[in-house]
């Protein structure tokens, strides 16, 4: 009985762990989109302003 339970707790621990991992890895991934996309909304924003000195602006 002692077996399966510590079988049991051993499984518990690596599903666990890889849970674990695999959260750190969808952080980590949402992290990057996130600043890509800061990235090229400062990009647009230079851009619009760039444009607006130049007077091509077109609004």
């Amino acid at each position: 009985m002692s077996l399966s339970i510590y079988s049991c707790r051993e499984t518990t621990e690596e599903n666990v762990e890889n849970d674990m991992e695999e959260i750190g890895n969808d952080i980590e991934e949402s992290a990057e989109e996130a600043g890509e996309d800061i990235e090229n909304a400062t990009e647009e924003a230079g851009n619009e302003v760039e444009a607006e000195v130049e007077g091509t602006d077109e609004m």
